[in-house]
């Protein structure tokens, strides 16, 4: 009885010890095409920061890769480990944790006011002082407002998101207090790209398509007063609207991108052959990268990378229609949006069909704070495309 007991049970282990391994064969992967696009949006921006940042660095700290390696070890290493955290929780602790996500994105927004935390540059007052560094909490705030809403809309049913003062006067109220904190200073772009995922995510919860007709005509008719209230803001609508108007004033910036984008022609200058980075185009390693990538690399590979944020957006809301789980899904639109959102802006004021908003082009634009908060919602885009299957 002994010996055949100890048979059996050796047998019984090797048995589960196959299944184990089965199991482990068998174990579902994150969305391939998402991550392969996201890597090698991720690799095409450092080579074209590499390039485009090359000059206003050596002028500035006589290093040619001094943003280079700022970008690495303040955007790309801690974006990646964050990343890498998110993509190993379940998506079910983001909504648990959607509370202190709204608190989060309230504390962070107020304490850009604060005195001696606070950091202003030019007319902006949209950075937190951390140490020798400094974050934009903005661009952090942009993923809370997506684990929230998502919460939020996930546990209601679509009749009470549909609703107008259950649904509609709640969800007005919170963009509204979110809107004012991003206004006050001032980023009409960051608020653009904020008000595009909350529409989104609306509608995708339930809510009633005339509601947010009604909220475009109210954010049109806000964003119509801040134009009238702040000359500059003026300005930039009148040369968006006729770039020839004021071309050594005002119409620079958007003259010297044209100049830059229409230099590429077909196949572009060469890598590293820019002329307009040479202290002619401003910005060139934030909202104005892209003109330096078309000059350097021409309509082809330009396009190349409208292609991959286009490739993204559409995993992101394959990703959405295929989770059973309603928070999960209203996270894929989110982060989906954003992508989406914040690229055709930035690409669509270089090409002169969006006006000038100074919103950084994803993984692409110089920058930090970006990088590390949309490595972050990447994780978790990742993490319920592998829930999902």
């Amino acid at each position: 009885m002994t010996y055949r007991w100890r048979r059996a049970s050796r047998h019984t282990t090797a048995a589960r010890t196959q299944q184990h391994v089965s199991q482990q064969h068998t174990r579902k992967l994150p969305d391939t095409t998402l991550l392969i696009t996201l890597g090698g949006l991720l690799f095409l921006g450092l080579v074209i920061l590499s390039s485009a940042s090359s000059v206003e660095e050596f002028r500035k700290f006589g290093d040619t890769y001094f943003y280079f390696r700022n970008q690495i070890t303040h955007g790309l290493l801690p974006g990646l480990l964050l990343g890498f955290i998110a993509y190993r929780l379940s998506p079910q602790r983001w909504e648990q944790w959607a509370g202190w996500c709204l608190l989060g994105a309230f504390v962070l927004l107020v304490l850009v006011f604060i005195p001696g935390i606070g950091l202003s540059f030019g007319r902006a007052q949209s950075w937190i002082k951390l140490g020798p560094a400094s974050f934009q909490p903005a661009e952090l705030v942009k993923f809370l407002v997506i684990i929230f809403l998502a919460a939020w809309f996930g546990q209601r049913t679509p009749s009470m998101n549909r609703d107008f003062w259950n649904g509609f006067i709640p969800f007005l109220i919170f963009v509204f207090c979110i809107s004012v904190l991003v206004v006050l200073q001032p980023d009409l772009g960051t608020l653009s790209v904020i008000l595009a995922i909350a529409g989104c995510m609306y509608v995708v919860g339930g809510g009633a398509w005339r509601h947010i007709a009604a909220l475009g005509v109210l954010g049109a008719g806000a964003i119509a007063v801040l134009i009238w209230l702040a000359p500059y803001r003026f300005n930039r609508l009148m040369t968006f609207l006729n770039p020839e108007l004021d071309p050594q004033g005002i119409g620079y910036h958007i003259d010297q991108a044209f100049l830059a984008v229409g230099s590429g022609g077909w196949f572009g200058l060469g890598f590293g052959q820019s002329r307009q980075k040479f202290a002619y185009l401003p910005e060139v390693i934030g909202d104005s990268i892209f003109a330096v990538a078309a000059e350097e690399l021409g309509f082809f590979l330009a396009a190349s990378i409208v292609i991959l944020f286009a490739l993204i957006v559409w995993r992101c809301f394959v990703v959405a229609r295929r989770t059973p789980v309603r928070f999960n899904a209203l996270v894929a639109v989110g982060v989906g949006s954003w992508f989406g959102m914040q690229a055709f802006m930035n690409i669509g004021a270089m090409v002169g069909i969006m006006p000038l908003t100074g919103i950084p082009l994803p993984l692409v634009s110089y920058g930090g704070s970006s990088m590390m908060s949309i490595l972050l919602a990447s994780g978790v885009l990742l993490r319920i495309s592998q829930d999902t299957g």
